[in-house]
């Protein structure tokens, strides 16, 4: 079994709040979970209303197959218009 962990450090530089963060952090976790089917959770930078840090986690069988698909998430998040990548590490347990 192996267990992939990707950590994402992101800006979110057009809200002004932190309900506007709210609003885009949300819609972007559930696109997420809908499009790959891994867990996804704000795990800090909870206050800060411009920055966050996503943890994503998938299970799988196949190391290959959990590297693949967390290098999905990571590029499905570098499109993303609305927030800036800021800094990402992977591991593969």
């Amino acid at each position: 079994m192996t267990i992939g962990v990707l950590e994402i450090e992101m800006r979110i530089p057009g809200v002004s709040s932190l309900k506007g963060k709210r609003m885009v952090v949300k819609s972007l976790k559930d696109r997420i979970r809908n499009k790959f089917n891994v867990s996804v959770s704000e795990v800090s930078h909870h206050s800060s209303w411009q920055s966050c840090l996503l943890g994503i986690a998938h299970v799988s069988t196949a190391r290959s197959f959990t590297n693949r698909v967390l290098s999905e998430v990571l590029n499905f998040i570098q499109s993303c218009r609305e927030i800036e990548l800021v800094d990402f590490e992977m591991s593969l347990l």
